[in-house]
């Protein structure tokens, strides 16, 4: 049985908030065990957990906010885009990307591609 739309909704909620502002944890938690992330897609699937809390890690210590834009749910998959605003200094660094996810039964997510070049990269 796929997760129910709501579920998929908040966990996507929580993982854009999470990425933004939280914690290499709070982001590990919405994931499932055995779960794959491809970030930018073309680049080597990350397919253990500490290659995710490595790759998370990176993020953490940053000064970010974030946007969620337009949400699709079909079935046990989204996708959806949002801006990632990163504070440095005087200076923004601003991505605009677009996600697609799978989730379990829980609305755990399964599967991570992150689409986005680095044209989609502005400093301001």
């Amino acid at each position: 049985m796929a997760p129910s739309r709501e579920s998929i909704q908040a966990t996507i909620e929580s993982y854009v908030k999470s990425v933004a502002g939280g914690t290499v944890d709070d982001v590990l938690a919405l994931y499932a065990p055995g779960a794959t992330v491809e970030d930018p897609v073309g680049t080597d699937p990350r397919t253990t957990e500490a290659a995710i809390r490595e790759f998370y890690g990176i993020i953490e210590p940053l000064e970010q906010t974030a946007e969620l834009g337009v949400v699709k749910i079909a079935a046990d998959h989204a996708a959806f885009n949002f801006t990632l605003v990163t504070h440095m200094g005087e200076q923004k660094v601003e991505i605009s990307v677009i996600d697609v996810m799978t989730f379990d039964d829980d609305a755990k997510i399964t599967s991570m591609k992150a689409i986005w070049g680095q044209e989609d990269m502005v400093a301001h």
